[in-house]
């Protein structure tokens, strides 16, 4: 199928901002590198969320202003944040038995492919200088009880991300729930994408033009 690049849908923080708004009140969330990460910047008001980091943080809380960094004060991605009243620090394993013993309600990763039947690619493309490790997402693939993929919805080149089956190395085998891209929101149900949401100015042809699969309406 032919990408359509032109098309103007939710930008990266527009994204994360729908994303934050699925996640419910107690909940306890765990945010992937790069894109997911903005999540931690659109907290609903009316809920009270703890955002954990694998690298040993419950209690995440948005990114510092320029100039405030606490130079101790990273998450996995080794970016510069802060913590919420209460927040608690512990060691690596002790998060990862959290991610293992399924303590974690949801994670939202970022993602190179997504299939109609939940398989998610986020970490090898086998080109040189990609990236080289998976990192703690083949862990909250199986440990997490609910997956949110935050993307866009075609490569830089126009390519579908969303497809009947990945031809990327996996992260995890029928893993994710629902879906974020700059044009839609999509769950992931009966092996088929289902449409939720378009964003503004994107109509339901338009999402299915840029998806190598069916999407259910």
């Amino acid at each position: 199928m032919s990408a359509q690049l032109n098309i103007i849908g939710w930008s990266p923080d527009e994204m994360a901002e729908r994303c934050a708004r699925d996640i419910p009140d107690t909940a306890i969330v765990n945010l992937g590198i790069g894109m997911p990460e903005r999540v931690a910047s659109f907290l609903p008001e009316d809920r009270e969320i703890l955002y954990h980091t694998e690298n040993g943080l419950l209690g995440m809380g948005p990114p510092p202003a320029p100039g405030e960094e606490d130079r101790n004060l990273i998450n996995a991605g080794k970016r510069h944040i802060t913590t919420v009243p209460g927040a608690a620090y512990f060691h690596h394993a002790d998060s990862f038995a959290m991610i293992r013993g399924g303590h974690v309600d949801f994670c939202v990763l970022g993602a190179m492919q997504i299939a109609e039947n939940g398989d998610i690619a986020n970490w090898s493309t086998g080109a040189p200088g990609a990236i080289p490790a998976v990192g703690g997402a083949m862990d909250l693939v199986v440990g997490a009880k609910r997956i949110f993929a935050i993307t866009k919805h075609c490569t830089k080149n126009g390519a579908p991300k969303l497809v009947q089956r990945c031809s990327l190395p996996l992260t995890g085998k029928g893993a994710v729930n629902r879906i974020y891209t700059d044009l839609a929101v999509l769950e992931v149900s009966g092996e088929k994408f289902n449409l939720v949401e378009c964003a503004p100015g994107v109509t339901a042809g338009d999402v299915r033009s840029n998806t190598d699969a069916e999407i259910v309406v």
